[in-house]
């Protein structure tokens, strides 16, 4: 059987196309920070277009500029230069489309399940009553069911994510933003996130952008696996990552995936490691 090799299908100088208007669209993007001993460049001009419905993966060296790629696109910080676009329009503060899922969960202790996934529509000032029903069937989808009167502290680490990401979605945003929410997870755990994720994927058709470190993770979740340079990071290579849906933990383990993961991997060889 002929292996399948991960598509490389545009660079930083020639974005590849994809059919009707972008759920985010990045043009010239750059990040410089000030600070006291002077300008700290972190991200160098970035392209990059995705689709509607789409999961991406963001992957590089530790400092690379990763989570600032992903506060940019949640407008919870300006750019130097370039702009953001999410749903054709530019990103000047926090869209009300798009929800995040930190690298922790961050809980509120004294708050129960139902009431931390509810927070963005008190924030928001939502009707109350129909996003309810949103939050009760969130927490079926992710299983949370009779856990909705516990409190953080009472939960395992992969519930509280899972709590973490209903609350992200309660709003029903179109885009879903995650920062290496399955960092801290041991190994099995992280493995189950994985389905857990990609479940949710299917049945909600969200726009998802995922920072991880996990090569592995980004090839088995990702339609496509964007890679980043090191500081001050750019866009190195996207790969089309061919495989079908679903996917199953033990496809992990086959010579295809693993043929996939390589070529990811090359390239931080060159670049000097990841984590």
């Amino acid at each position: 059987m002929t292996r399948p090799n991960l598509r490389l299908i545009e660079t930083p100088e020639v974005p590849a196309a994809r059919a009707g208007e972008p759920a985010i669209g990045i043009k010239a993007l750059t990040k410089t920070y000030r600070t006291r001993d002077g300008d700290v460049p972190t991200l160098r001009p970035i392209d990059l277009d995705i689709a509607d419905g789409e999961f991406v993966a963001v992957v590089g060296p530790s400092g690379c500029g990763k989570s600032t790629l992903l506060k940019l696109i949640a407008g919870l910080i300006e750019p130097t230069s370039g702009s953001i676009e999410v749903g054709g329009k530019e990103v000047v503060e926090p869209p009300d489309d798009v929800g995040i899922v930190f690298q922790s969960p961050v809980l509120l202790a004294w708050r129960s399940v139902l009431a931390n996934i509810m927070m963005p529509v008190e924030v928001r000032k939502l009707d109350y009553a129909s996003h309810l029903e949103r939050a009760k069937a969130l927490i079926k989808t992710a299983r949370l069911e009779g856990f909705e009167n516990k409190y953080p502290w009472q939960l395992s680490g992969g519930m509280q994510q899972r709590a973490a990401i209903c609350r992200a979605l309660v709003h029903d945003p179109k885009i879903v933003l995650m920062d290496e929410p399955f960092g801290a997870l041991d190994a099995l755990t992280r493995e189950r996130m994985n389905l857990e994720l990609q479940r949710i994927h299917f049945e909600t058709k969200k726009t998802i952008v995922l920072i991880t470190h996990s090569i592995p993770e980004s090839v088995f979740l990702a339609d496509r696996v964007v890679v980043m340079s090191d500081r001050p990071g750019t866009i190195e290579a996207i790969y089309e990552v061919p495989l079908p849906r679903p996917r199953s933990l033990e496809m992990m383990g086959t010579p295809e995936f693993s043929a996939l993961a390589k070529q990811v991997r090359s390239h931080f060889y060159a670049e000097g490691g990841i984590d």
